[in-house]
């Protein structure tokens, strides 16, 4: 074998290949510089974190979601698409809807991306939708630059894995939504990247329970004025009678000359509580949701916590929305119908105000012709009314009029009141 085929093997397995692994932020998680180790599991034990998460994956699930067409005079509903019934109704046979969107948006919320498993019938036509968990999910490109992905399945969590072990999906099998990241491949964990914040919140946790379990007393030292054979025997027996907040309350006893002296900076003097507060604020911030929407009142009112509401759907709950719907058309629409059928989720219902200003917006659009009775029984979710009864007509005052015609009734008066005159004198 020359050197010249030594030299071309030797490039040819060294040729770096693109690789996007699922995992990449795995190496994110672990022990913060607050001492706490942090993961997705433990990060949702704390109560800002699961706040925030519940919060977007349930107002996601509950937002109504329907297939369009476009047409000539704008879009159509189209009921009877099969991606209709899987999206509205029930995507696979153990979960309905709402179910698989709050998984979806839990996925991305803890671990910034989403994977489902697409079932096709031979036509190509989607006939069921499973979600797979992130944290088992990587993603590959093959020597040809397509890529493809690799599921690690090692419990009982999907039905169509006969076997546990590495299952390779092709993409066209794979509805991927990844969440922010950087190569617009895979997104990266908001848990994994914001890990101090939520180590510190799990710190103070932590700081408060041991506090309240130690009978509310932050620590102390028991003073002897001779010496102790064995200090870790009275110890013990301090804590066993006084330690707990059950114990919180008990007369201590001190014998021998015994004193005890209180150590450590109390829990107002370390701002407890506000370092707990900001923490909160901290994670809201995060995922940009509203404080009063994870219980902090502190700067909302009435006159302003409306307008943070609105803010929510416009700011946060709309980019999630639009990423979703963008992933939906790419990966489960056939090819020919990606020109013209869309996914939309209605954030309407979350947009519209109190009853009183609602009823004065539709009074405007139906007194100046641009929404029919059955438009504002649409917003309102009520049955629509038939042409017989007039639900879809359009309608103006009739006192408007166009700005050149404006006084034209003073040029024709004169000409009335002869014929008029005339007709009277025929008679």
């Amino acid at each position: 074998m020359g050197l010249l085929d030594l030299l071309g093997r030797k490039r040819a397995r060294d040729k770096p290949h693109n690789s996007y692994e699922g995992q990449d932020f795995s190496y994110l998680f672990g022990r913060t510089t607050s001492g706490e180790n942090v993961d997705e599991f433990k990060a949702m034990q704390t109560t800002a974190v699961y706040a925030c998460v519940r919060i977007l994956a349930e107002a996601v699930a509950s937002l109504p979601i329907h297939v369009f067409e476009r047409t000539a005079t704008g879009k159509e509903k189209k009921v009877e698409h099969p991606l209709y019934f899987l999206l509205h109704d029930e995507p696979n046979p153990e979960m309905s809807s709402f179910v698989f969107r709050e998984t979806l948006m839990t996925h991305l919320l803890i671990w910034g991306n989403a994977y489902v498993q697409i079932i096709r019938d031979r036509s190509g036509q989607v006939i069921s939708l499973y979600p797979l968990l992130p944290d088992k999910m990587s993603v590959h490109r093959d020597e040809s630059g397509k890529l493809y992905y690799k599921y690690k399945r090692q419990s009982e969590e999907n039905p169509n894995f006969k076997e546990k072990g590495d299952a390779i999906l092709k993409a066209v099998d794979v509805l991927h939504v990844p969440g922010l990241g950087f190569d617009g491949l895979i997104g990266y964990s908001p848990i994994a990247l914001a890990k101090n914040a939520i180590g510190m919140t799990l710190a103070t946790e932590n700081y408060g329970a041991s506090f309240f379990k130690n009978g509310a007393n932050p620590g102390g030292v028991l003073e002897h004025p001779g010496i102790l054979k064995d200090p870790k025997r009275v110890r013990d027996s301090w804590n066993a009678v006084y330690n707990g907040v059950t114990n919180a309350h008990k007369v201590a006893v001190l014998e021998e000359g015994m004193k005890y002296t209180q150590v450590g900076i109390p829990p107002e003097e370390a701002q407890f509580l506000q370092t707990r507060k900001f923490q909160i604020n901290e994670i809201a911030r995060l995922y940009r949701i509203p404080p009063h929407m994870v219980g902090d009142l502190e700067k909302s009112s009435f006159s302003n916590i409306e307008q943070q509401s609105l803010e929510f759907v416009k700011y946060t709950l709309d980019p999630w929305v639009v990423r979703l719907e963008q992933a939906f058309k790419r990966s489960l629409f056939l090819p020919e119908e990606k020109k013209t059928y869309f996914v939309k989720f209605n954030v309407d219902g979350l947009l519209r105000g109190d009853y009183q200003s609602r009823m004065n917006g539709y009074a405007i659009g139906r007194q100046n012709g641009w929404l029919s009775t059955n438009d504002i029984r649409e917003l309102e979710d009520l049955n629509l009314l038939s042409d017989e009864e007039g639900g879809n007509l359009y309608l103006i005052n009739g006192n408007m009029t166009k700005l050149k015609d404006a006084g034209g009734f003073m040029k024709q008066a004169p000409l009335e009141q002869e014929t008029q005159a005339e007709e009277d004198m025929d008679a």
